[in-house]
């Protein structure tokens, strides 16, 4: 009862900024549902037809546009939405915050990463849908197609990183930086596997939906155990950095 009540009181707080956040789940799971019930109904196949084809040579559809290094440069791109790359990230991040006894903090990250790739993983084998049979595979692929796992798990973890990190700078700047930088690396991961042939773009679309929604709910558990004390307050809020250095002393 003590923790429901503390988390009414912390939603009293901040009820615009976490109004916000919560209509925005909402709606990710509403656009999520949508492309889903395009998707299942067949209602997308020119669409990605069409934007899949853009990103091919005119008269050779098995040739990426741009030169051979471009191409190679996607499949460097694509591995940092890749289960290896985030699952490396995630217990590395993790570490340092257990190191840091922000341990409360490195379950959001947990549950941030690896939980997005447990949701992925359900979302696949609901769905079942076939890999593009367009044009050739510019990577291997071992799963179905939609949602597109490189794209939400890339959206659910490096945008709660960038949030989190974000809630540590005092500097408005900086803030808005490591937001662009993730928002950045989860959409350039996302382009890379429409542009490799390994998903149609209504799979990366769904990926982005449901990854962003996933980490607007881990910023709403960050900001729920903000408010219990169990990880340190945001830098930008004076009132409650006083009440830490006071707990600390």
């Amino acid at each position: 009862m003590m923790g429901f009540n503390r988390f009414f009181t912390w939603l009293g707080s901040r009820e615009l900024t976490v109004m916000c956040v919560v209509f925005a789940l909402l709606a990710s799971i509403w656009v999520f549902a949508e492309i889903a019930d395009e998707v299942t109904d067949g209602e997308t196949h020119e669409f990605d037809r069409s934007v899949l084809l853009m990103m091919r040579t005119a008269d050779d559809v098995s040739d990426p546009i741009g030169p051979g290094w471009v191409e190679e440069m996607g499949r460097d791109i694509t591995a940092l939405g890749g289960n290896v790359i985030l699952t490396l990230l995630t217990l590395l991040v993790m570490g340092y915050l257990v190191l840091c006894q922000r341990r409360r903090l490195a379950l959001v990250v947990l549950v941030a990463s690896l939980g997005s790739l447990g949701a992925n993983t359900l979302l696949k084998d609901s769905y079942e849908r076939d890999r593009p049979d367009l044009v050739p595979h510019g990577a291997e692929v071992y799963t179905a197609s939609f949602p597109s796992g490189h794209s939400m798990v890339a959206a659910a973890t490096y945008l709660t990183l960038g949030a989190l990190l974000a809630r540590a700078e005092k500097r408005r700047r900086l803030k808005a930086y490591y937001l662009v930088a993730a928002l950045t690396i989860t959409l350039l991961v996302g382009v890379s596997r429409v542009y490799l042939g390994v998903h149609w773009p209504t799979d990366v679309l769904a990926g982005w939906t449901a990854g962003a929604g996933w980490a607007l709910a881990c910023w709403l558990l960050a900001g729920w155990l903000q408010r219990r004390g169990q990880v340190e307050p945001e830098s930008n809020n004076p009132s409650a950095l006083a009440s830490a250095d006071e707990a600390a002393k």
